[in-house]
């Protein structure tokens, strides 16, 4: 069998597609994630970013291309799917059993870090909760790539600072790639290394975040400024400006809906 550090890659997509009836939800995505590297999915709701996510994870399979994975993974859906009666306590014996891989004492950890009681039911505890014990069980299936589906969304702000910084301290420690999904361009700038951005299923944007930082700037004149990314000059008399993380991800959705509109 092949090891990740052989082939260089976690998990790598070549031509991805998925078609509901006429439609397709999914088409032409080709990118690869690497060990230990934080990958940033983004784009609006409808762009297809479930759909990938629950193909990754091997719970959907594609109509169009394929994907080549190197090491096990777990996936966070948006949902965070518990059985209500059981407790976190009763979810993580579960889980246990079902993993080649587990670690009770991490998943224990996370619920005390976050306040969270393992003895209650599922079902009673508030949203946020319910997505500890869902994060918790992930982490401590000790994946080489964890899939989340807009995790941070049923947490408040500072909460979902520290559930991040938790998981870049596992990731800085274990190896582990992160791909998380979101619409909101700002929770992951600074974190991501890396950025897939989707619009109607297709594949807008991919790259490590520094090289397109590198390559995007704004040129500015009178009254005007343009987002460049292929390193040109600026006209004569207008100057530049870096660009931001949201700045490229933004710029790049409006084109493609104001292409979609024409």
């Amino acid at each position: 069998m092949t090891t990740i550090a052989e082939k260089g890659f976690i998990q790598r997509v070549d031509g991805l597609g998925k078609r509901y009836g006429d439609t397709w939800a999914l088409r032409e995505c080709t990118f690869a994630l690497k060990p230990g590297q934080v990958t940033a999915l983004v784009g609006a709701n409808g762009a297809g970013k479930s759909t990938l996510l629950t193909i990754l994870a091997g719970l959907l399979p594609p109509d169009a291309g394929k994907v080549d994975t190197a090491g096990r993974v777990a996936f966070v859906a948006q949902d965070k799917p518990l059985y209500k009666n059981f407790t976190a306590a009763e979810m993580f014996r579960l889980a246990r059993n079902l993993n080649a891989v587990w670690e009770q004492d991490r998943a224990e950890r996370w619920l005390r870090t976050f306040g969270v009681r393992a003895d209650r039911p599922c079902g009673r505890l508030s949203g946020g909760q319910q997505a500890h014990v869902a994060l918790a069980m992930a982490v401590a299936a000790r994946p080489d790539l964890l899939l989340l589906d807009e995790p941070l969304s049923n947490l408040d702000p500072l909460v979902r600072r520290e559930v991040t910084a938790e998981l870049l301290a596992d990731s800085a420690e274990s190896g582990m790639a992160i791909m998380l999904s979101t619409h909101v361009i700002t929770e992951v700038s600074g974190v991501a290394e890396n950025l897939i951005l989707l619009a109607g299923g297709k594949l807008l944007l991919s790259g490590e975040t520094d090289d397109l930082l590198a390559k995007h700037v704004f040129h500015v004149g009178p009254g005007s400024e343009v987002l460049v990314g292929d390193n040109r000059p600026p006209p004569d008399g207008w100057i530049t400006r870096p660009a931001t993380l949201e700045d490229i991800v933004l710029s790049n959705l409006a084109s493609a809906r104001d292409g979609g509109a024409a």
